[in-house]
Parts: structure tokens; sequence; C-alpha cells
């Protein structure tokens, strides 16, 4: 393949994804050097993504959501509630970011979709890849609950309604 450098320079970019910190976490007294970074997050997202994906849905569609879900945070950072930024600004933000950050990789708007169907939660692939997204929250917080002996439980209330999403469709899934 033929890449630009403007092409392979906005890939370049995109790895950044890598550097930027949970915000969350650094919050609580987790060592700096242990905090996961968004990367990480959307790793561990599309993992369970791919390891639980119903059949009903479109796996290659779930995975896409998860890959894309928090990208356009190498550029505005993980933004998290405590910051007071009401949703619809932080989607239109995200929205820019990204739009900046793919301008230059081809199937731009394809991803930009993938976004856009993600924060409306416009389809049931879209709305079982946020609740898996807070499952992912949830047990990385027992995760850093059994390694630092730290209180992360205001993490696994924010998680209940989208748990109880998940294992409501689990169980009418299986009868």
């Amino acid at each position: 393949m033929n890449w630009s450098r403007e092409q392979l320079t906005a890939l370049q970019r995109l790895l950044r994804l890598k550097q930027v910190l949970r915000r969350g976490w650094t919050r609580h007294p987790i060592p700096a050097d242990q905090v996961e970074s968004v990367a990480d997050h959307s790793y561990g997202l599309a993992l369970l993504c791919l390891l639980l994906c119903p059949a009903d849905l479109n796996r290659e569609r779930v995975l896409e959501l998860a890959l894309i879900h928090d990208l356009a945070e190498v550029e505005t950072g993980d933004v998290i509630p405590a910051d007071g930024v009401l949703p619809d600004l932080k989607r239109q933000q995200e929205k820019k970011a990204l739009e900046e950050l793919l301008r230059e990789v081809p199937g731009s708007e394809y991803h930009l979709e993938t976004l856009r169907e993600y924060q409306q939660a416009a389809t049931p692939e879209a709305r079982w890849v946020k609740d898996v997204d807070k499952l992912e929250m949830y047990l990385q917080s027992l995760n850093y609950e059994a390694d630092f002996s730290v209180d992360l439980q205001e993490f696994r209330d924010s998680s209940q309604r989208a748990l109880v999403s998940l294992f409501s469709r689990e169980k009418n899934d299986r009868a």
C-alpha cells in the first residue's frame, strides 16, 4: 500500500491513545504507573465484546463500536463526570476531535458514523456496547480494589443500570 506522509502521521497520532490515562482512576490512590490508559480500556472492552457478543448482534459492528467509542480522547482527553461537561457538549467535542483526527484516514466518514451510532445508542449493537463499557469499568474497579486496597464502589454504583440491562438480556436469551 502507498500511504501518504499525512496518513501515516494521522495513524501515528491515533496510537497516542495509549498515553491518555483514564482520569477517573487517577482521583484515587492507585499508583500512576498502574492506571490504565484509554487504549487499555478500549482493548478490555473489545475483548469482552468479542467473548460475550450475543448471537443476534453483528459481532463485527460491535467490535467497531468498541474500538471507536473513545478514540476522540486522543484529542479531548478523558472527560469525566466530575469535569462538569454537559453530555451534549462532550459529544460535540468528541465528534469534532474525531473529524480532525481521521481527516487523512481512508474511510473516515464510516468511522464518524460509527461514533455517532455509539453516542446516540442508535442500534441494539451500540446500546449493548455501552452496557459492556460499564461492565469493563466494573471489573477494572474490582481489579484495582484487590491490588491496591482502595474503595471504588462509586464506579460500581454508576454501572448498576447497565449491568441490570446486560444480565436481564442474558437471562432472556437463555429463556
